[in-house]
């Protein structure tokens, strides 16, 4: 149901396109907002920022988690997942360029879902540009600003600017979400996170 002003209840969402739990949250934060005036905004987290090196999936430690964790919860969930195989996996950087690029044209959303579909359920490099403008085409957006974009100061001041923010509102780990002021980290609960969609409507 509507807010009786009809102004959508804004939830931020941080996240970090290698992360397999954002893909899985993507899947809940879907169901529990179904029905409801929400406002997605998407927010950039990276994990492993340059030069840190990232990870790669044939040391043992990205399949153990993936055993451990991410596959059960996956399947709990309905979600098709794959462990992806490029390595070492990409920095995310240009990723959030680029989605910077598809906010700035109000696809943020689209382009969010499509970059963590391509790298878990398509085996893509989306540290690659080319990946890039063809996820950007798939969701009816022109690709052919995108390199002009990703190496402009502004984009890259914005991007920074956008981490300093995540930092100062002290972001650890995704995904992480803002609610009105409840904060969730990790990949919430469906009721939980609609009970709070809920309350934030007033």
């Amino acid at each position: 149901m509507p807010s009786p002003n009809n102004t959508p209840v804004k939830i931020q969402v941080w996240t970090d396109f290698v992360c397999p739990f954002c893909l899985l949250g993507e899947s809940i934060i879907e169901q529990a907002v179904e029905g409801l005036n929400v406002e997605l905004e998407w927010m950039p987290f990276e994990l492993r920022p340059y030069p840190t090196p990232t990870l790669k999936p044939e040391d043992e430690y990205l399949p153990r988690v993936w055993k451990a964790s991410v596959y059960p919860m996956a399947e709990r969930l309905g979600v098709p997942i794959k462990l992806p195989t490029v390595s070492p996996q990409p920095y995310t950087r240009k990723a959030f360029l680029g989605l910077q690029y598809a906010k700035q044209q109000g696809k943020g959303n689209e382009y969010t879902t499509a970059v963590m579909k391509a790298f878990f359920q398509q085996n893509k490099d989306i540290g690659d540009t080319q990946i890039l403008k063809s996820i950007l085409q798939d969701i009816n957006l022109d690709p052919s600003g995108l390199d002009e974009f990703v190496n402009s100061p502004q984009s890259n001041a914005q991007h920074d600017a956008d981490l300093q923010h995540t930092q100062q509102m002290g972001i650890q780990a995704v995904p992480s979400l803002l609610v009105g002021n409840q904060f969730f980290s990790g990949v919430p609960n469906v009721q939980m996170l609609r009970e709070a969609i809920q309350r934030a409507q007033g």
